[in-house]
């Protein structure tokens, strides 16, 4: 676990790359590179009595832009996009290439249907529903336990 600690900046003029030229080397590439984080979309995931809901922010991809897999209990979500834009003027041409990816990985219960996962995609949201198996329901029994 990486422990930070705050410091106040004095500088009278504040530098785009300060942070960036600052750190140790040993800080860029201990897994919370800025790059790295910047790329992986945030993730919430939430228990619900019957299922659980994973919902990722993933704006400006399409649905066939995902790769979604179960392999054993590891649910792996891709994402590849290529875009490449060309413009012709006159005596030159100009060719600007991206390529983005992420992938995401999560344990699952072992409650979790795997067989009947459901994914939707829609206004930079991808949903997944992961249903739990019918002995799992039976088992979520809320009760209020009296402190003696």
């Amino acid at each position: 676990m990486n422990t930070r600690t705050l410091t106040k900046r004095t500088e009278s003029i504040p530098s785009l790359f300060g942070d960036f030229f600052n750190k140790s080397l040993l800080d860029l590439f201990d897994g919370d590179f800025p790059s790295r984080i910047l790329n992986v979309p945030a993730v919430n995931i939430v228990e619900r009595k019957e299922d659980y809901l994973v919902s990722m922010a993933a704006p400006g991809l399409k649905k066939e832009d995902f790769k979604i897999d179960v392999e054993g209990n590891m649910l792996a979500i891709r994402s590849g996009k290529e875009e490449e834009n060309e413009q012709k003027d006159g005596r030159y041409t100009r060719r600007e290439y991206s390529y983005s990816s992420f992938e995401r990985s999560f344990t699952l219960p072992d409650e979790v249907s795997k067989d009947k996962i459901d994914a939707h995609y829609q206004d930079g949201v991808l949903k997944l529903v992961l249903p739990k198996k019918e002995e799992a329901k039976k088992m979520a029994v809320n009760r209020q336990i009296t402190v003696k």
